[in-house]
């Protein structure tokens, strides 16, 4: 998600290549700071001694909160060895490395909880079966994080939904065959929320400056680099990739967004 600061994703490359795309990033996803203490401050409230992250990437959140509660154990679920590895390394710069885990692993069908804390933060995907076959279904994930959520415990799901239901002209300039079932509104979403068994103790969405932040920080480093490498043998592919990538952006915007769903289980 989106901030740079010292805590940045330190991810770069040799300065004749181009960078990897969101090098800089402190979340991966549209996320400020300001937002991002606001939970954890909320979440260390709980007193948790178990925090589980689906879909964890580098786990910064993860990290933070585990900083905020000092006698909180983690767990970062992954597929990307990459992420993970950066990860590892960030806890070990913050003295944390005996508290976390990150495990290379899908999270379909995870044994790895119940937990006080599950943070799920743009990683549905991970807790259910999609394809042409299956769709992604976000009932499916809120079941999935039910279970893995202990009685009191909270549960922080990152999710996208509409901020209105898109034209098929909207939807001809996001990825390829986006279509209007692929997110709810927000407030089918919540009601799926509260169907699997939760109360949504605090509901929030990013706002238009954490998109920007979060969407123009992912290429800043890639699109510095093709300015100042227009003829580099490499230059004509990434310029390809970041500008399909910013087109699609330009696309959703102002038409996806992204909810922060605080989740507490009923008993």
């Amino acid at each position: 998600m989106t901030e740079t600061s010292s805590a940045a994703n330190p991810l770069t490359t040799a300065a004749d290549q181009p960078p990897t795309l969101g090098a800089g990033l402190t979340f991966h996803g549209p996320l400020s700071e300001a937002r991002a203490a606001r939970l954890i401050d909320r979440l260390a409230a709980t007193g948790p001694a178990t925090v589980l992250d689906i879909g964890c990437g580098w786990g910064e959140l993860l990290l933070r909160v585990l900083d905020a509660a000092p006698g909180a154990k983690g767990t970062g679920i992954d597929i990307n060895g990459a992420d993970l590895e950066l990860g590892r390394r960030l806890a070990a710069d913050r003295g944390l490395a005996e508290r976390v885990e990150y495990v290379e692993e899908s999270a379909l069908g995870t044994t790895r909880g119940p937990a006080d804390v599950v943070l799920c933060l743009g990683s549905g995907q991970a807790l259910c079966e999609s394809g042409p076959e299956s769709p992604y279904d976000p009932a499916v994930v809120l079941r999935e994080l039910r279970r893995l959520v202990r009685p009191g415990g909270r549960v922080v799901l990152g999710e996208g939904f509409w901020q209105h239901p898109p034209t098929d002209a909207e939807l001809s300039r996001m990825w390829p065959g986006a279509h209007a079932g692929d997110h709810l509104l927000l407030d089918a979403l919540v009601d799926l929320a509260i169907e699997a068994g939760f109360r949504p103790a605090w509901i929030e969405t990013a706002s238009p400056e954490e998109w920007e932040e979060f969407e123009s920080g992912y290429r800043h480093a890639t699109e510095v680099w093709l300015a100042a490498h227009p003829d580099h043998p490499l230059a004509a592919e990434t310029r390809d990739r970041v500008d399909r990538q910013r087109a699609q952006w330009l696309g959703y915007r102002s038409v996806l967004g992204i909810a922060y769903l605080t989740l507490v289980p009923v008993d």
